[in-house]
């Protein structure tokens, strides 16, 4: 089966390419670097290294506490990252910048993948919550390389997903040295999808370990007092196409009943920004841009966040935040981060990647949900009125994220057993 695949790759790779040229004709950054992902790479590397895969932002933002503590307990190991995404590209530079060497993840073709461990040498791979790459993986496998999955989850869909290749999967899987899952849900699933069950182990979710920086919070908060001076900001996170339209038809009835309203926007892939912009051109409203760095007027309707790696910051310069991904059948994006900053939460009806955490939040009255559009009004007028409730809310939201934090440490104690031998 595995060879089918690597055929098909193969045959596909000339259009994988093209597609990447295409992307990179709006988003640059798309086709910069393009021979990393075919595993040539001009320029010398330490080998031996611990070798961390995070996707996009998401995954590299959960990364981040546990690098961090592996780089505290192995000073003298040098650290790879690797990514998808430009925009997880970006994240990687601006947090961990030159104390860990970073490349994109080399398209899953045997040839391909041996170049990259070739060149790396790893001593440890660490895949971030689900990817499963079959020739990776047995490349990995054939240079005894130990391979770990954490923080996984696998949702019904996917497990349904996986499981009508089990050819493909379960060798994959084999020669996994373990998979730590989120909750005990992720490790049934992971074991019907052909995880051998006693390398399954339930160690919790490490993005309840986010940090949030104070410099980021005292940024916000200088943000809030100058350049949002007066004005009630609503922030509208991570969005998707669809969402912003949504806020933006709510917004006239919104600023009728909260006249210092200013909707802050933060679309998750910055080659929406200018699109987010034409939206509220095409309404009428008076915007500022942060790349701008102009000051809002008591006519502005709208702050579009076009910048990479600030959303915390925005958070914090925020009254209140909807976690975008959530309107639209995306699945959600991290409700944790603005819960820790101590900004009060609200997400949409779609939380299918972060259903167990928004359930223990709604649970925990740490969070409001609003099932449709038509709810979100009545939700944001609750937080503006009801000082009392939003303040509940803000404090139930930092326990709950303090009551579930240890993953990382018990992520690090997992791979410490294949570095300490």
């Amino acid at each position: 089966m595995r060879q089918l695949y690597t055929a098909i790759f193969y045959l596909i790779l000339p259009v994988i390419l093209l597609r990447l040229y295409w992307r990179g004709i709006k988003a640059p950054p798309y086709r910069q670097r393009w021979r990393e992902r075919l595993g040539i790479y001009p320029f010398q590397s330490r080998q031996g290294v611990l070798w961390v895969h995070a996707v996009s932002v998401g995954e590299a933002e959960t990364a981040f506490p546990l690098i961090k503590l592996m780089q505290i307990r192995y000073p003298e190991l040098p650290v790879l990252v690797t990514t998808t995404t430009p925009t997880g590209s970006a994240r990687v530079r601006a947090v961990l910048g030159e104390s860990v060497e970073h490349v994109y993840l080399p398209y899953d073709l045997p040839l391909v993948v041996r170049r990259f461990i070739a060149h790396f040498r790893p001593r440890l791979a660490v895949v971030m919550e689900k990817e499963i790459w079959p020739n990776l993986f047995a490349a990995c496998a054939e240079a005894a390389i130990p391979l770990y999955v954490v923080n996984a989850r696998l949702s019904a869909r996917s497990a349904l997903s996986y499981q009508k290749i089990p050819a493909l999967v379960r060798p994959a899987l084999a020669g996994v040295a373990a998979i730590a899952v989120q909750t005990g849900e992720d490790r049934a699933r992971f074991i019907e999808i052909g995880a051998q069950p006693e390398r399954v182990r339930v160690l919790g979710n490490i993005k309840f370990d986010v940090t949030i920086e104070p410099e980021a919070v005292a940024q916000g908060q200088s943000l809030k007092a100058q350049t949002f001076a007066g004005r009630w900001v609503l922030l509208i996170a991570s969005t998707h196409h669809g969402e912003e339209e949504v806020f933006l038809e709510l917004y006239p009835q919104l600023k009728a009943a909260l006249p210092e309203l200013l909707l802050l926007i933060v679309p998750r892939h910055p080659e929406r920004f200018q699109l987010v912009r034409a939206l509220c051109e095409q309404r009428g409203l008076q915007m500022v841009m942060r790349s701008e760095q102009r000051t809002c007027s008591a006519q502005t309707d709208v702050y579009i966040g076009d910048s990479m790696g600030e959303l915390k910051m925005l958070y914090a310069a925020a009254d209140a935040a909807f976690v975008g991904g959530s309107l639209v059948p995306v699945g959600g994006h991290n409700v944790l981060e603005p819960a820790a900053v101590g900004v009060p939460v609200m997400f949409g009806p779609e939380m299918f990647n972060f259903q167990e955490i928004a359930e223990s939040m709604l649970a925990a009255e740490a969070a409001i949900q609003c099932v449709g559009a038509q709810t979100v009004p009545a939700a944001v007028l609750r937080l503006y009125q009801d000082i009392e409730f939003r303040n509940r809310l803000v404090g139930n939201a930092r326990q709950f994220v303090a009551d579930n934090q240890g993953a990382a440490e018990r992520t690090a104690a997992l791979l410490a057993e294949s570095l300490d031998v």
